[in-house]
Protein backbone atom coordinates (compact mmCIF):
# COMPACT_ATOMS: atom_id res chain seq x y z
CA UNK A 1 0.00 0.00 0.00
CA UNK A 2 2.71 2.32 1.06
CA UNK A 3 5.01 1.52 -1.66
CA UNK A 4 7.93 1.74 0.43
CA UNK A 5 11.38 -0.41 -0.46
CA UNK A 6 12.38 -0.52 3.20
CA UNK A 7 11.09 -0.86 6.66
CA UNK A 8 12.97 2.10 8.88
CA UNK A 9 15.55 0.13 11.50
CA UNK A 10 15.78 -0.12 15.13
CA UNK A 11 18.22 2.70 14.48
CA UNK A 12 15.24 5.35 14.16
CA UNK A 13 13.55 4.69 17.22
CA UNK A 14 16.96 4.83 19.17
CA UNK A 15 16.56 8.27 18.33
CA UNK A 16 13.20 8.50 19.69
CA UNK A 17 14.20 7.61 23.05
CA UNK A 18 16.82 9.90 22.99
CA UNK A 19 16.00 12.79 21.42
CA UNK A 20 11.71 13.06 21.31
CA UNK A 21 11.42 16.96 22.03
CA UNK A 22 13.82 17.02 19.10
CA UNK A 23 11.73 14.77 16.70
CA UNK A 24 8.47 16.11 17.91
CA UNK A 25 9.83 19.90 16.98
CA UNK A 26 10.86 18.27 13.45
CA UNK A 27 7.61 16.87 13.23
CA UNK A 28 6.15 20.35 13.03
CA UNK A 29 8.43 21.91 10.33
CA UNK A 30 7.50 18.15 8.10
CA UNK A 31 4.14 19.60 8.42
CA UNK A 32 4.71 22.97 7.46
CA UNK A 33 6.78 21.69 4.31
CA UNK A 34 4.52 19.21 3.76
CA UNK A 35 1.54 22.02 2.80
CA UNK A 36 4.08 24.63 1.32
CA UNK A 37 4.75 21.17 -1.09
CA UNK A 38 1.12 20.95 -1.93
CA UNK A 39 0.65 24.62 -2.62
CA UNK A 40 3.83 25.42 -4.60
CA UNK A 41 2.08 21.90 -6.70
CA UNK A 42 -0.99 23.86 -6.73
CA UNK A 43 0.35 27.00 -8.25
CA UNK A 44 2.80 24.87 -10.08
CA UNK A 45 0.04 22.54 -12.25
CA UNK A 46 -2.74 25.35 -11.65
CA UNK A 47 -4.30 25.09 -15.06
CA UNK A 48 -4.78 20.82 -13.64
CA UNK A 49 -8.09 21.48 -11.71
CA UNK A 50 -8.31 18.28 -10.18
CA UNK A 51 -4.47 18.90 -8.54
CA UNK A 52 -5.50 22.35 -7.52
CA UNK A 53 -8.57 21.02 -5.58
CA UNK A 54 -6.81 17.88 -4.04
CA UNK A 55 -3.43 20.34 -3.36
CA UNK A 56 -6.26 22.30 -1.82
CA UNK A 57 -7.60 19.25 0.83
CA UNK A 58 -3.65 18.23 1.47
CA UNK A 59 -2.56 21.88 2.37
CA UNK A 60 -5.22 22.76 4.60
CA UNK A 61 -5.29 19.01 5.98
CA UNK A 62 -1.16 19.44 6.93
CA UNK A 63 -1.39 23.22 8.35
CA UNK A 64 -3.98 21.39 10.57
CA UNK A 65 -1.49 18.93 11.45
CA UNK A 66 0.93 21.29 12.20
CA UNK A 67 -1.38 23.40 14.50
CA UNK A 68 -1.92 20.08 16.39
CA UNK A 69 2.14 19.30 16.82
CA UNK A 70 2.49 22.70 17.79
CA UNK A 71 -0.11 22.08 20.94
CA UNK A 72 1.67 19.67 21.65
CA UNK A 73 4.98 21.71 21.99
CA UNK A 74 3.29 24.00 23.74
CA UNK A 75 2.27 21.21 26.26
CA UNK A 76 5.42 20.04 26.74
CA UNK A 77 6.89 23.25 27.11
CA UNK A 78 9.33 22.79 23.99
CA UNK A 79 9.60 26.17 22.61
CA UNK A 80 8.92 26.09 18.17
CA UNK A 81 11.91 26.87 16.40
CA UNK A 82 13.84 27.00 13.59
CA UNK A 83 16.18 23.48 13.37
CA UNK A 84 18.58 22.31 10.72
CA UNK A 85 16.99 19.98 8.46
CA UNK A 86 18.05 16.26 7.65
CA UNK A 87 19.51 15.17 4.33
CA UNK A 88 16.55 13.08 3.67
CA UNK A 89 14.14 15.70 1.93
CA UNK A 90 16.80 17.36 -0.03
CA UNK A 91 18.19 14.20 -1.15
CA UNK A 92 14.86 12.93 -2.67
CA UNK A 93 14.21 16.28 -4.73
CA UNK A 94 17.30 15.88 -5.95
CA UNK A 95 16.04 12.59 -8.14
CA UNK A 96 13.30 14.96 -9.55
CA UNK A 97 13.92 14.69 -13.20
CA UNK A 98 14.41 18.41 -14.79
CA UNK A 99 11.74 18.61 -17.98
CA UNK A 100 8.06 18.00 -17.67
CA UNK A 101 6.03 15.82 -17.83
CA UNK A 102 8.77 13.73 -15.96
CA UNK A 103 9.20 16.63 -13.96
CA UNK A 104 5.62 16.57 -12.69
CA UNK A 105 5.52 12.84 -12.19
CA UNK A 106 8.97 13.29 -10.02
CA UNK A 107 7.49 15.95 -7.93
CA UNK A 108 4.23 13.84 -6.87
CA UNK A 109 6.07 11.20 -6.58
CA UNK A 110 8.57 12.03 -4.08
CA UNK A 111 6.00 13.87 -2.30
CA UNK A 112 3.79 10.61 -2.20
CA UNK A 113 7.07 8.47 -0.66
CA UNK A 114 7.83 11.16 1.92
CA UNK A 115 4.16 10.81 3.04
CA UNK A 116 4.24 6.74 2.49
CA UNK A 117 7.61 7.23 4.93
CA UNK A 118 5.86 9.81 7.75
CA UNK A 119 3.18 7.15 7.86
CA UNK A 120 5.46 4.22 8.32
CA UNK A 121 7.49 6.35 10.81
CA UNK A 122 3.80 7.52 12.34
CA UNK A 123 2.74 3.71 13.35
CA UNK A 124 6.27 2.78 14.81
CA UNK A 125 6.42 5.96 17.03
CA UNK A 126 2.70 5.57 18.30
CA UNK A 127 3.64 1.63 18.65
CA UNK A 128 6.87 2.55 20.50
CA UNK A 129 5.71 5.19 22.89
CA UNK A 130 2.13 3.52 23.89
CA UNK A 131 3.50 2.33 27.33
CA UNK A 132 4.89 5.22 28.54
CA UNK A 133 2.83 8.49 26.19
CA UNK A 134 -0.87 7.16 25.90
CA UNK A 135 -2.09 10.21 24.45
CA UNK A 136 1.19 10.84 22.09
CA UNK A 137 0.70 7.66 21.17
CA UNK A 138 -3.10 8.10 20.04
CA UNK A 139 -2.23 11.23 18.58
CA UNK A 140 0.34 9.38 16.01
CA UNK A 141 -2.00 6.35 15.39
CA UNK A 142 -4.68 8.88 14.25
CA UNK A 143 -2.41 10.71 12.03
CA UNK A 144 -1.52 7.58 9.81
CA UNK A 145 -5.31 7.29 7.91
CA UNK A 146 -4.70 10.95 6.29
CA UNK A 147 -1.01 10.15 5.68
CA UNK A 148 -1.39 7.31 3.74
CA UNK A 149 -4.38 9.25 1.80
CA UNK A 150 -2.28 11.26 1.04
CA UNK A 151 0.36 9.19 -0.43
CA UNK A 152 -2.05 7.69 -2.59
CA UNK A 153 -3.59 11.01 -3.32
CA UNK A 154 -0.15 12.02 -5.02
CA UNK A 155 0.15 8.50 -7.14
CA UNK A 156 -2.88 8.83 -8.39
CA UNK A 157 -2.09 12.61 -9.26
CA UNK A 158 1.05 11.24 -11.13
CA UNK A 159 -1.15 9.29 -13.44
CA UNK A 160 -2.28 12.87 -15.24
CA UNK A 161 1.08 12.99 -16.87
CA UNK A 162 2.62 9.68 -17.71
CA UNK A 163 0.48 6.44 -17.86
CA UNK A 164 -0.06 4.29 -14.93
CA UNK A 165 2.40 1.90 -15.87
CA UNK A 166 5.16 4.38 -16.62
CA UNK A 167 4.08 5.87 -12.77
CA UNK A 168 4.09 2.24 -11.23
CA UNK A 169 7.44 1.93 -12.76
CA UNK A 170 9.09 5.33 -11.60
CA UNK A 171 7.86 4.24 -8.03
CA UNK A 172 9.56 1.42 -7.62
CA UNK A 173 12.35 3.26 -9.06
CA UNK A 174 12.27 5.77 -6.55
CA UNK A 175 11.12 3.83 -3.55
CA UNK A 176 14.35 1.97 -3.83
CA UNK A 177 16.17 4.99 -4.19
CA UNK A 178 14.31 6.01 -0.91
CA UNK A 179 15.44 2.90 1.05
CA UNK A 180 19.02 4.13 0.58
CA UNK A 181 18.65 7.56 1.13
CA UNK A 182 17.14 6.38 4.54
CA UNK A 183 19.24 3.41 5.27
CA UNK A 184 22.06 6.59 5.20
CA UNK A 185 20.59 8.03 8.20
CA UNK A 186 21.62 11.18 9.97
CA UNK A 187 23.16 12.34 13.39
CA UNK A 188 20.46 14.91 13.07
CA UNK A 189 17.27 13.35 15.03
CA UNK A 190 14.72 13.98 12.69
CA UNK A 191 11.55 11.89 11.41
CA UNK A 192 13.07 10.97 8.06
CA UNK A 193 16.74 10.54 10.36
Amino acid sequence: MLHLHSESTKRWLVQVDNHLDELLLDHAHCERKAASTAMNLMNAYTENLDICREMATIVEEELEHFFMVIDILKKRDIPFRRIAPGPYGRKLTALIRQNDPNRAVDRLLVASLIEARSCERFRLLADHVADREPELSTFYAGLFESEARHHTTYVKLAEHFASREMVRERLTELSKLESEIIAEGSELPRMHS
